[in-house]
């Protein structure tokens, strides 16, 4: 019999164990490597995270790997490290946070290596018969332009970018008039492009973290919307490059890449990656290998790029660092935000939070000295922010959603060549569709929510937001067969729709998840308002984050009210920062911006505040009522969410839960279990469990103690649950 190795594998699954296989021994170590092995009916992808040298059952009874796939650990081992603590920290499986950290690639047993980038240039033929191309090939004469126009062989992946298919390259290739070859990739000379001179708070920002650069030093970089935060990040970047350093910078949300690639590729060419859930299996892997092998020196990611492996790592930027996008809601529950400070401590680098609306958790960190507090609070234009004012709309007449003052305040900055943003944080045309006879209301049969009505020029349909649950337009009611349907409520469609038959002579475009779904339809819908193309932008919160549009010059904001009276601790904090955040899109050129907020509760505290402080001063209040409430970040939290067809067996799981931590009670606070706020979704009833925990350990200390013993409970097998450590939503 051949001698026989012992491998322990982390495998994909949802299980806390190791699962131990045999395997012929190799001659060398197998740890950080993929091997294929047998999983019950299946076949998985596992990574080595052992190997011993007994193990019980025998050798005999083990199953044997299939094969091992590679020769060197896929992962290096300060992104291994980080996976370990962030397994250990969020009580989560080890199998199941690996891969959440790997290329979906490399999980399907793909080879951990680099393609050669295939080139493409023009030969002489093409150059010479060109002219004789007819003009109606579109396609084929733009993709010859490109390469006309280019200096170098261009990569097919650049042109792909542009929209050039491999079907319009397979046509010119046939007739001999462009070429291909295969090119090796190594890391290219750093060339920086034109910088900007920095203001006195840039340059004193950008001074400080100089000085750590070296060593573990967080910074909250809080400025002000259009302060320049970007222009710091730059600049720190550039020091990193001059030094031979790679740079991890996170983004919120795929929205926001076009604008901050085409910067960041701006001052820095030819050394940016992009890595984010639109890109394809093998654009992923060779982005994330070239990281890995140190070809790309920045790296321009969402949520997930915090996993990256860079062999000399010098510095982390998160922007919009509040943002709620930073933190995972499903399988491993993780903050890239905390991991990412987790991963600066690890290697000794600096790391920049930059945000003009700071979550609370870093505005406590910076005012209790664990962060370097950073503040801009001057627009690099020399601008002034905009001041929030408040439209009472109690026993106004309302056209629409729109209150007269509110239009009217339209039509002037209209006049007045500017450009106007009209934010509402709904989508569709109209959140109820209602019975006018009888009050029978269209809501979801899988949710405890109604169904959305969504009207287009060429279709007219509902639609569940929650679960995706989709049926053709009522055209009676089911209940009384009454026709007298009314649509309540105003959504994004129905706002574009009543703004462009009132003002026909200005172009108008709504930008929310509905219109941009096509590729590039974002990035064309953004350029068209920078340009001035259009002039009246309506959208969701897509339109409040980091957008900078010279020419918008008013800024209204609808139906805020349901913001105000939220049953989430965090609804205020959340409220305060997307009003700043949408209000910061006006007067940030040369127009001064006017900020109007429509309201039935003006008297409200938080928009008085609003209209009276400094999101900063306003932080600071929020935060004196969190510590005399005892909630976060004054105190940790975690939550048990249990969810079944059965509504039984999720609160029966649940109080089953909160029972093993009864010996705890002089230490932890409990609240629940109680049905979640939307009760059912999907057609699952849901409840959770509630921890809190004034120090950080006690948690910690009693949620792994008990953990062995929640999931050996039989109703565990039963239901579906999970654990959200320091959550972000309640709801």
């Amino acid at each position: 019999m051949p001698d026989t190795s012992l491998v322990a594998v982390a495998l994909p699954v949802p299980l806390r164990k190791l699962f131990t296989y045999s395997v012929v021994e190799c001659g060398s170590s197998l740890m950080g490597c993929r091997v294929k092995v047998p999983f019950g009916k299946q076949t998985l992808i596992g990574l080595v995270v052992e190997q011993p040298q007994q193990a019980d059952p025998a050798v005999k009874n083990l199953k044997a790997v299939i094969e091992i796939l590679d020769q060197r650990p896929v992962l290096p081992q300060n992104v291994w490290q980080l996976l370990l603590k962030a397994s250990q920290y969020y009580h989560h499986p080890l199998g199941d946070t690996v891969a959440t950290a790997l290329p979906n690639a490399l999980l399907k047993g793909e080879p951990c290596q680099l393609t050669p980038e295939v080139h493409w240039q023009i030969t002489p033929q093409g150059k010479a018969e060109f002219d004789t191309l007819s003009k109606r090939a579109v396609r084929l004469r733009f993709a010859m332009n490109q390469l006309l126009q280019a200096e170098a062989p261009v990569q097919e992946e650049q042109l792909k970018h542009q929209d050039i298919t491999p079907s319009t390259l397979r046509s010119l290739h046939s007739k001999g008039w462009i070429e291909s070859f295969e090119a090796g990739q190594s890391a290219t000379s750093f060339v920086k492009g034109s910088t900007k001179t920095l203001n006195d708070e840039q340059q004193t920002a950008h001074q400080l973290i100089s000085k750590g650069a070296d060593q573990f030093s967080p910074f909250l970089l809080d400025g002000i919307t259009g302060s320049g935060k970007t222009e710091v990040y730059l600049q720190a970047i550039a020091e990193r490059l001059d030094n031979q350093q790679q740079v991890l910078v996170l983004i919120p949300e795929i929205g926001l890449t076009p604008q901050t690639l085409a910067r960041f590729e701006q001052r820095f060419p030819n050394q940016i990656g992009v890595l984010h859930s639109g890109l394809t299996d093998r654009q992923r892997l060779n982005t994330w290998l070239k990281a890995r092998a140190g070809i790309l020196r920045v790296i321009i990611g969402t949520r997930s790029a915090i996993f990256t492996p860079m062999t000399n790592l010098g510095l982390i930027i998160i922007d919009e660092e509040h943002d709620l996008s930073f933190k995972q809601q499903e399988g491993l529950r993780y903050s890239s935000r905390d991991l990412a400070i987790l991963r600066a401590q690890m290697e000794s680098i600096p790391i920049i939070l930059g945000s003009a609306t700071p979550s609370l958790e870093s505005l406590n960190n910076a005012l209790t000295g664990k962060y370097q507090h950073l503040t801009l609070s001057k627009r690099a234009t020399g601008q002034k922010l905009p001041q929030v004012k408040l439209i009472d709309c109690k026993n106004q007449p309302m056209t629409d959603g729109f209150s007269a003052p509110l239009l009217k305040a339209i039509a002037h900055h209209l006049k007045q060549g500017n450009q106007v943003l009209v934010f509402i944080n709904r989508r569709g045309f109209a959140p109820v569709l209602l019975c006018h006879k009888c009050g029978w209301i269209a809501d979801c049969k899988r949710c405890d929510s109604y169904m959305t009505l969504h009207q287009g020029k060429a279709s007219r349909y509902l639609q569940c937001h929650h679960c995706g649950g989709y049926q053709q337009d009522c055209k009676q009611c089911p209940k009384c067969q009454s026709v007298d349907l009314f649509a309540v409520g105003q959504g994004t469609e129905r706002i574009e729709q009543f703004l462009a038959a009132k003002f026909p002579d200005y172009p108008i475009q709504r930008i929310d998840r509905d219109t941009t779904r096509r590729k590039d339809a974002m990035q064309s819908y953004i350029d068209a308002a920078k340009s001035g193309e259009t002039r009246l932008l309506v959208g969701t919160q897509m339109l409040a984050k980091g957008h900078h549009f010279p020419k918008v010059s008013l800024v209204a904001v609808l139906d805020i009210d349901g913001a105000l009276f939220s049953s989430d601790f965090r609804a205020p904090e959340r409220a305060a920062q997307l009003i700043t955040q949408v209000a910061g899109r006006a007067g940030r050129a040369e127009v001064t911006g006017e900020v109007l907020v429509q309201t039935h509760h003006p008297e409200h505290s938080l928009l008085q505040a609003l209209t009276q402080k400094s999101f900063q001063q306003l932080a600071k209040d929020l935060l004196h009522d969190r510590t005399e409430t005892d909630l976060p970040p004054t105190s940790y939290m975690a939550i048990f969410r249990s969810e079944s067809h059965q509504k039984q067996l999720a609160l029966d799981f649940l109080t089953a839960t909160a029972q093993q931590f009864s010996m705890f009670d002089q230490h932890l606070q409990l609240m629940g279990p109680v049905a979640s706020t939307m009760s059912r979704k999907s057609g699952r009833y849901r409840f959770q469990l509630l921890i809190n925990a004034s120090q950080r350990s006690t948690l910690h200390n009693a949620i792994s103690e008990k953990m062995p013993n929640i999931e050996s409970l039989p109703l565990a097998q039963k239901v579906r649950w999970s654990l959200d450590i320091d959550p972000q939503d309640l709801l």
